[in-house]
This record gives structure tokens, sequence and C-alpha cells, in this order.
């Protein structure tokens, strides 16, 4: 019997710690750290019921983590669903560790090498597109990301020319954000989005958004947030570590952000100089 759960997903980030400096990514000024599997494990028990997909990502690079195929096979053990996103410099390293780790999904941003040498970004695509490959026929679902159209000096078109003759025999279905490339395997593009910033513009606060309505996220130091673009928790709402997340879930700054949303209105200023939510139609 299917289980209707409160959340579609939740980010947990595992780590704010990044082996790259991306130039669409605006890191952190969080100190960094590593969840442990304790700390994990405690999470899980909070999460209970309320989703059934656990996204490890919110900043940082999850395959920087040491446990980090310990932590998925914790989760499943649990019956919960992990994915991750990574910047797809180390699946070469941890392929097989990762492959067989019970993983449900694994999105790449196949875009860390915007700039530099043209073989060393050709070495990064194809070792990418090889898990993609490998993982899609194991039945993981893999997703490989373009999110930065015009930043991309022309490799984005490269890399499509690429996939197109290492998969000429592929569905190649393709829609308004990408295609489907075969059972189980995937191409998202996108352009590149503002990160939010308390320190930038206000962009206004007619917007809509799911945060807190389909998801929310749970920062490596246990705080918890509205989304995974509130990389500094400038909307922190209580500490999964110590809080009843119930309580902080159903909290009045919370419930105000949720009925904002419902009117179309960002109550927060965060949210008010977000970028991405302008994707989302009014």
């Amino acid at each position: 019997m299917k289980v209707n759960y409160p959340y579609s997903r939740v980010y947990v980030e595992i780590t704010n710690i990044c082996n790259r400096s991306c130039s669409f990514c605006p890191g952190t000024k969080r100190e960094g750290r590593r969840m442990t599997p304790s700390e994990f494990s405690l999470i899980l028990d909070k999460l209970e019921g309320l989703t059934e997909y656990i996204y490890l990502h919110v900043m940082g690079e999850p395959l920087t983590h040491p446990e980090l195929t310990s932590l998925i096979e914790l989760a499943t053990e649990r019956g919960f669903k992990c994915a991750i996103t990574t910047n797809g410099t180390l699946l070469k390293r941890r392929s097989e560790e990762l492959l067989s780790s019970g993983v449900y999904k694994v999105n790449i941003s196949v875009h860390s090498f915007e700039t530099g040498p043209k073989e060393d970004y050709l070495s990064y695509v194809n070792s990418c597109i090889d898990f993609a490959d490998e993982a899609s026929k194991r039945g993981i679902l893999t997703v490989l990301r373009l999110w930065n159209r015009g930043y991309d000096e022309g490799r984005n078109i490269d890399t499509l020319a690429i996939l197109k003759e290492r998969f000429a025999d592929g569905e190649w279905r393709f829609g308004e954000r990408g295609a489907r490339i075969r059972h189980r395997l995937h191409l998202e593009y996108g352009d590149r989005f503002e990160w939010p910033d308390t320190e930038k513009n206000n962009l206004g606060d007619e917007v809509f958004c799911h945060g807190l309505g389909d998801h929310f996220a749970i920062l490596v130091d246990g705080r918890v947030v509205p989304c995974c673009l509130d990389r500094e928790a400038a909307i922190e709402l209580g500490n999964v570590y110590t809080d009843d997340l119930a309580n902080v879930l159903s909290s009045e700054r919370a419930e105000r952000m949720r009925e904002g949303f419902k009117c179309k209105r960002a109550t927060e200023e965060l949210c008010q100089k977000c970028g991405y939510a302008r994707r989302f139609k009014i």
C-alpha cells in the first residue's frame, strides 16, 4: 500500500566540505564539518513517517564524506530511499562502492570544468558518463545536469555531442527541461540561476516556492531550514539535534512562510532575493 508522506523529500547535508570551487556555486561561510553516523541515525529517527526520500546534499560534495556509503546503507535499511547530488569528480575513485551502496538516485552536475584545459574537461565528462552508463544499467536512476546555460564556453554543446555519440541507440525523448536518454538515464539542462543572498538586491515579495510545502532541509550542524538554497541558515527554524522536529516544522515562522506562499507572497527577506524561485510561474 502506497504511503502518502507529508514531504516528497528532505535534504540532509552530510557535509558542507567540497573539493571544488565552481563558478556557479557561492559556497558557504560556515565551518567545514562532516555528519557522524550517530547524528545521521538520530535524524533518520526524526524523519520517520515524514518522507520516503532523503537527498544527501545542500552544500558540499557528498563523495568527500568517507562514510557516505555507510550512511546510505543506514537509511536504506530503515526503508528510506537516498539520492545524492555530486560534481562527479570523485565518481571514478568511489564508483564501485557507490554502485553497491543501495543508492536510489544520483544527480551529476556535469559542469565542474567550465574553464581550463580541454583534455581535463574531456576526461572528466567521460568519467561521469562511464558512471552514469553503469549506474543506470544497475537500476540506479541517474541524471546528468547541465544547469549553466550561457556560462559554459560552449562545452555543454560538446557534452551533448559526446552523449549522443555514446548513446546513439538511446531513446532521446526531449522535453522542455531535458531528455530521457534511456530507462533510468536522463539529461537535464537549464539556465544558471541566482542563489538567494541577504546581501543582494530585493526582487520583490511576489513569488511562489515549494519550500516547507513539499520539502525542507537539515544542515550538517542540525539546523533546520526551509529549502536547500538557504546555505547560511538565514531562516533558521530550529535544530533537529535538540528540538522536536514536529514543533520546528509547525512553528509560527514556518506557518507564516507556508501561508505566504499559498498567496504567492514571500514573508522572508532571503526568499525575496531568490533567483531560483523566479523559475516557478506565479
